[in-house]
């Protein structure tokens, strides 16, 4: 079996922008993946051209020494953009593995570690007074597990490139509301925060001050992540748990956060790691020190697909992202998509991801002008989205 072509797509749907691949062999056999670089679609596939010379002609079952290929192979290795390329050709050749077996990935991953794949969903993102009122409507709906996305509480903010942003504000907003929403749905519910790196450590640790008392699952990802050594800081003056690892491209940044005890959930993405080859590994470096894996899965359905497959057969899951807006898209693009039962998905029992995608139709889903908040403070000054 050999690679006869590789094709992209930008398809834009639900407001946002899919980079998908499309890997083909010359026995008929194809297989999906999806790259991670969200509101940099078009940097993919010019990566995706600079490769495909290369690629054709390989056997696609040889996936582990396609991936090094892809990362290792030019003068400047790694990085977000090779990092997401190597992702989405990665999927897609696990795709092409399962179907080729007639078995489902999960199977190929060492068989199910459990019966069913738990998730939390995103808590509300809107503005004002509603999250403890939107958080007991998901309780009354079968979830038990939330996580919300901070704010500023001012009346003109809005999740786009326009607001403004101001760390304060938001901390002393977002720890009243998450201390409502505790009181609102009890103990027994476990609530996140997600704070997007728009702190720093300062401010970081006190919000961690502020929500003692809510008893957080989690505080995702409060500052930035380039250095460590901050992270290092930050653990000093709280014992807050942390969730990283979103954004982070390829294995190797893993290892400080990891080894060092800075986070306490993984938060890889499967999409922007390097796919399934590199999110075993930094499974097993996480459960070396007894972490557990929280998948990030916003991408779009072969993302969240690829992560049922991920913790169906890891030991060391804790709990997997359900992106209430990204989850589901149109029926005529994507035919077959991962189905949530009630707060959780069942083990796929198609062979290789299990999704489909009709790239007859894909036209009619032009890419959109989107791109992500550019948050400015009240003086005018940058800050992070």
């Amino acid at each position: 079996m050999k690679i006869t072509d590789i094709k992209s797509f930008i398809v834009g749907v639900n407001n946002k922008n899919l980079m998908v691949v499309k890997v083909e062999t010359d026995n008929g056999v194809y297989g999906i993946g999806q790259g991670g670089t969200t509101t940099r679609e078009k940097a993919m596939v010019g990566m995706i051209e600079h490769i495909r010379h290369f690629l054709i002609g390989k056997d696609p079952r040889r996936i582990e020494d396609i991936n090094q290929e892809i990362y290792r192979s030019q003068y400047y290795e790694g990085g977000t953009i090779i990092s997401a390329t190597t992702s989405a050709i990665d999927l897609a050749l696990w795709d092409i593995l399962g179907k080729h077996l007639n078995t489902p990935i999960w199977q190929l991953l060492g068989g199910a570690s459990r019966n069913h794949v738990t998730c939390y969903i995103d808590g509300p993102a809107g503005s004002g007074d509603t999250f403890a009122d939107q958080a007991a409507n998901l309780v009354k709906t079968g979830w038990k597990t939330i996580r919300f996305t901070p704010e500023t509480g001012d009346p003109q903010f809005r999740q786009d490139k326009d607001s403004i942003f101001e760390p304060w504000e938001s901390i002393r907003w977002t720890a009243k509301q998450m201390k409502s929403v505790r009181n609102k749905v009890g103990p027994d519910i476990k609530l996140a925060v997600d704070y997007h790196h728009r702190l720093n450590v300062a401010e970081a640790a006190f919000f961690c001050r502020e929500v003692e008392d809510v008893g957080l699952l989690f505080l995702e990802e409060p500052i930035r992540s380039e250095s460590p050594q901050a992270y290092a800081a930050l653990r000093q003056m709280t014992p807050m748990p942390f969730a990283i690892g979103e954004e982070f491209s390829g294995i190797y940044v893993f290892s400080p956060f990891i080894e060092q005890g800075l986070a306490n959930y993984v938060r890889l993405d499967i999409c922007n790691v390097g796919g399934f080859t590199a999110a075993r590994k930094v499974a097993a470096m996480a459960e070396a020190h007894y972490l557990d894996i929280v998948p990030h899965t916003p991408q779009g359905p072969i993302c969240l697909a690829a992560s049922v497959h991920l913790c169906s057969a890891i030991h060391n899951f804790a709990i997997l992202e359900y992106p209430w807006e990204t989850a589901q898209v149109p029926s005529d693009l994507f035919p077959r998509q991962p189905q949530l039962e009630k707060d959780h998905f069942l083990l796929p029992q198609f062979p290789g991801l299990g999704i489909e995608f009709n790239e007859e139709v894909a036209s009619h889903y032009p890419p959109v002008p989107w791109e992500a908040p550019h948050f400015r403070r009240r003086d005018g000054s940058f800050t992070n989205y």
